[in-house]
Order: structure tokens, then sequence, then C-alpha cells
């Protein structure tokens, strides 16, 4: 069996929402790109996440960009995102009762106050630059409350996590001085945070996972710092993105924008409609433990897939195609905006919250938003997102 199609998605130019993968997914369930086999569609998508004859795959990512030593290739394959098996499960195990639904519920009038509060500061001014001014400090200062780091010190932990979240890009080699620089300054800072939770320990996550290091519960000190910086960054980096990526979505479906303001107990709703059509991680990996028929197409041990999330989560063979986006809509099939399977995102209940607490005040705080020019974007492929979203409304007052 072979694809008609070669999907480019190493190229910055390239968009996986457009027309081109949209007529690729119509032809066939899968393509060919520089990084394996995109998959497509919504029922072979979401059943690779489950199946057990694959792994994570993302350990690959250095290589697959040419990276083979160095720092950052070294600490890649350490994070809980690339590894697999016993290890992988003993992460999440101790990892998991700080993500925790009832955990992040009820931090929820925290979020609301810290979202107000950032919309206190430009809301009388008519105008705002979204990404510096609010998705950035909004998740920055999240992840400093969960972890229990000085709310002070958000600038620093965001500008080393921006950094750090470069390699997420297709531009990972070109970027590769900026992220190993990073990576060692955020590494440098979570160490001296052990260090003052090891002599002072608090009630947060930091300390939890020092008590767990320090009983014996198999999680060496290597492991207890890769975990803390990767959540340092792909914590603050991914809702940053989501963010600016909802307000897109929102600004070309104003009446859904009017429906969220007027019922914002929609939030939750319509996070998940904007995960499906506009999410920042437009890719999930996954790598054949041994030679998989899947469906007539054969992938060879060691061979790469990508589940390519928006084009499975608008496919019309799954989706209702009559209504493309909609926030009233509560029984969609679930999209991959946080993967699947054994590697289901960890930190998405606080995503979740975050975003469905901030996304509703913001409607109704900024009912006319719309674009004060182009903006500067992420290229649509890899990690997206704003770099810079300026936005304008009718001042409050």
């Amino acid at each position: 069996m072979t694809a008609s199609r070669f999907l480019d998605l190493a190229d910055p130019a390239f968009d996986v929402t457009s027309e081109v993968v949209h007529a690729a997914r119509d032809e066939s369930w899968f393509a060919e790109t520089p990084y394996g086999w995109a998959i497509l569609r919504y029922e072979e998508g979401t059943a690779i996440l489950k199946d057990r004859r694959f792994r994570q795959g993302n350990d690959k990512w250095p290589d697959q960009n040419g990276i083979h030593d160095g720092p950052w290739r070294e600490w890649w394959q350490e994070t809980l995102l690339s590894i697999d098996g016993d290890d992988h499960l003993r992460l999440r195990r101790l990892l998991g009762p700080a993500f925790r639904s009832k955990t992040i519920e009820a931090m929820r009038p925290q979020f609301q106050a810290l979202a107000n509060d950032l919309i206190d500061q430009f809301a009388a001014r008519g105008t705002v630059e979204f990404v510096s001014e609010f998705a950035e400090p909004y998740s920055s200062r999240i992840l400093c409350l969960l972890l229990g780091l000085p709310d002070e010190e958000w600038p620093q932990v965001a500008h080393l996590a921006d950094d750090l979240g470069k390699s997420f890009g297709i531009n990972v080699k070109h970027d590769l001085p900026r992220i190993e620089a990073a990576l060692e300054q955020l590494t440098e800072y979570i160490e001296r945070v052990i260090v003052d939770r090891q002599s002072h320990p608090r009630d947060d996550l930091v300390s939890t996972l020092i008590a767990a290091h320090e009983a014996g519960d198999a999680l060496s000190r290597r492991e207890l710092s890769v975990a803390l910086v990767f959540l340092a960054f792909a914590g603050m980096e991914t809702t940053r993105n989501q963010l600016g990526l909802a307000l897109q979505t929102f600004l070309k479906h104003p009446d859904q924008w009017a429906l969220l303001a007027e019922r914002p107990e929609l939030g939750s709703r319509a996070v998940e409609e904007v995960m499906r059509v506009n999410p920042t991680v437009t890719w999930v990996t996954r790598e054949a433990i041994d030679d998989v028929d899947l469906n007539g197409l054969l992938i060879p041990k060691g061979g790469i897939v990508q589940v390519l999330s928006h084009a499975i989560g608008t496919d019309p063979l799954a989706m209702a195609e009559h209504v493309p986006f909609d926030i009233r809509y509560d029984d969609r099939p679930l999209h991959a905006g946080f993967g699947g399977g054994v590697h289901h995102c960890l930190g998405h209940f606080v995503a979740r919250t975050d975003m469905s607490v901030a996304l509703p005040l913001l409607a109704q705080r900024m009912p006319d938003v719309a674009a004060d020019g182009p903006g500067e974007w992420l290229p649509v492929s890899g990690n997206t997102g704003p770099v810079r979203f300026p936005l304008r409304f009718t001042p409050e007052g």
C-alpha cells in the first residue's frame, strides 16, 4: 500500500491545517512525511494512540533533526515525554497526585483572581499584546503556583521555558544553542529550588517529590531534576500557545465568543473545541515496537508515525461536519491535543481548568475583540502558536 501524498512537515512554511492536508485525508488515511507516516483520519489515529504495538517515539526527535549528541539530546531522552515502560509508569505515579482533578479544581478561585488581575492591567487601554500581557504571565504564574516557586520569579522562568520550548519546534537544530543555554540555566535554577526544599520543605510539588526520593521510592536525583525542568517548560509553553490559538479561533467565530461571554459555564467545552480544531501540539508521535501491519500499511520495527491532531480532529468521517466549531456541542469524539493511551498528558487537568477559567473572563471583558495587525506566529507544524498577538477592543469604563 502506498500513499499518494507527501506532506513536508519539516518545511517552516508548511501548514498542517491547510487544504493540502485535507485533500490528502480525502484520498487516504495516511501520507508520507520527513518524520515517518502521517495519520490523517480519526479512527486510525485514535486507534494508534492506544495500540500497544507502538511506543512513544519522541526520543527519536533529536536524531530526526540531525542532533546526535550533546546535553539537550541527553536530557531529552530522559524526559517523561520520551521514556516508556516501567520507568514511565513509575514517574507518572510519583507525579500524579499533584495533578489530580480535585487538587486542581480547588485552585480555580486562584486562577480566576489571577486572570482578572491581568486583564485589569490593560482593560482600560483597549489594546493588548496578548502573549506578553496575558497568556505568558497567566500560564507562568500558575506553573509557579503549582511548583511552589516565588510568584515574582515568573519572568525568569517564562524566559527560560520559552527558549527551552523551542525543543518542540521544527527549527530545533537552528535553535539548539538557545535551547541548550536555557536548559543549563533552568536546570541550575531548579537545582537551587531542590536544595532549598531539602532544608525547608513546603506543601508543594517539589517537596513532595523530594520526600519520595529521600524515602527511597526509586526516584533518583537526576530523575527529580529532569522531571521538574520538563514540567517547568512544558506546562508553561503549551498553555501559553493554546490560549493564543483559542483567541485566533474565536476571532473567526464572533458568535461563539459572544455565547461564551453569556454562558461562562461553557468554558470547559470551549477548551475542547479549540483544541480539536486548532491545537498547539500539531502531531503526536509513536514508534512501532515490532513490524506492524496497520490496515495494510506495513510499518517496520522502529518506524515512526505522526498522528496529525488537526486532521483527525476535523475528520468529517468522525465529526459533525455541519457544525465545524460550536462550543455547545458536548458529545464529539475526543481530540488528540493531550495525546492518548498511557502517554496521555499528565497535566491535562491543569490546562483544561486554567483555560476554562480564562476564556470566559476574556470574552466578558473584551466582547468585541479584534486583531490589531498580523502579529507573529510560529510555523503551523511541530508545536505552534503566537509569538506576538496584538488585539484591540472597546476599553472598559
